[in-house]
């Protein structure tokens, strides 16, 4: 069994996050060959020469670029795709993992072996007693959050669960799955990437799992940067695009267009109404007609499941602490879940 690791680099990600990341590596216990590949985004002589000391072993990928985490993972996986390796574990650099997480991971995903992607189960550091995933949930409008975010860790004796769709933070990959569905979707750049590509494995009759025993550590950090708006916003109505069916998106249009005039009046209050104008602009520029409609088909073309059978994976409400807030909880919540819970009624009855 050939399983490799891929680690991505941007800045001075390494400096900051690397030496913890490795150690826990290192300390995996001993029962699985691995190899390691490091992608170095925007790549500069000084971070190669850091990476190439801190981890001799470790095979670099020098991109001159920052190519974002979709295209970086993904030149990492191609070339392991090429040389036959059987799994692919995504670890950000400010994770780090318990001894036996991946072993934990493998042994699930070789139960399963329709996992297509196996997620660890992510606690935050340095709250170690808290969560940073459980899995990721997609809300029906194409938002996705994590669950379980920031709640102590209740153990109900499962070992494994279904999840709508995998936090690339720490996921152990199939390789049969990505040669048969795809890698990233490049045009994501950041955000959303691994939403849709969990979405495009069940479609595809892959499932996505959490491996609850496989346990593993991320320093993670809310990004108030407003630029992330634009990625957000436009990248949940790709992935909505691209993955449901024509009736589906006709069923959820008025929900669709209800909840765009409600982000609009968010947008406007919270100050990045220019990057929500963006992300629809993004929609109305032809030179991205081409791709829309090319992922769009290239999604039709693997699908093995109709839209209800995928949909009870979804979620009618958002519950995510940092964004939380009364109207979102009293208002948004109660009237999209019962718009969701109809429409899914109306999905099933027409078996789309």
């Amino acid at each position: 069994m050939k399983i490799a690791v891929v680690l991505l680099n941007y800045k001075d990600y390494a400096e900051r996050f690397l030496a913890p990341c490795l150690a826990s590596i290192k300390d995996l216990h001993p029962v699985i060959k691995l190899d390691l590949v490091i992608v170095d985004n925007a790549s500069t002589a000084s971070s190669a020469d850091y990476l190439s000391k801190c981890a001799p072993e470790a095979r670099l990928i020098l991109n001159d670029n920052n190519d974002g985490f979709a295209k970086g993972n993904n030149d990492a996986m191609r070339l392991l795709l090429v040389e036959g390796y059987d799994y692919i574990l995504l670890l950000n650099m400010d994770a780090s993992l318990a001894p036996d997480a991946l072993t934990e991971l493998v042994r699930v995903a070789e139960a399963n072996p329709l996992a297509a992607a196996v997620q660890a189960r992510l606690m935050l550091d340095p709250d170690r007693h808290l969560v940073n995933s459980l899995g990721n949930a997609i809300h029906f409008l194409g938002f996705g959050y994590c669950q379980g975010y920031r709640q102590p860790f209740v153990d109900n004796g499962s070992m494994i669960k279904e999840v709508a769709y995998f936090s690339g933070a720490c996921v152990l990959l199939r390789a049969k799955a990505l040669r048969e569905v795809g890698l990233f979707d490049e045009e994501f750049w950041m955000y959303n990437e691994d939403q849709d590509l969990g979405w495009r494995f069940w479609l595809a009759g892959w499932k996505c799992l959490l491996a609850t025993h496989a346990l593993a550590y991320h320093q993670y950090e809310f990004s108030r940067s407003v630029q992330k708006y634009y990625w957000m916003e436009r990248n949940r109505l790709i992935a909505a695009w691209k993955n449901y069916s024509l009736f589906s998106l006709i069923i959820l249009f008025p929900a669709f267009l209800a909840m765009e005039i409600g982000m609009s009046f968010f947008a406007w209050r919270s100050g990045w109404l220019p990057e929500k104008r963006k992300a629809w602009f993004y929609f109305f520029q032809p030179r991205h007609w081409l791709y829309l409609l090319e992922a769009r088909r290239s999604a039709r073309r693997s699908r093995q499941l109709p839209d209800y059978k995928i949909l009870s994976l979804f979620s009618g409400k958002i519950w995510y602490q940092e964004i939380d807030n009364p109207l979102l909880k009293y208002v948004a919540n109660p009237i999209f879940s019962g718009y969701f819970f109809l429409a899914r009624l109306l999905i099933r009855f027409f078996r789309q």
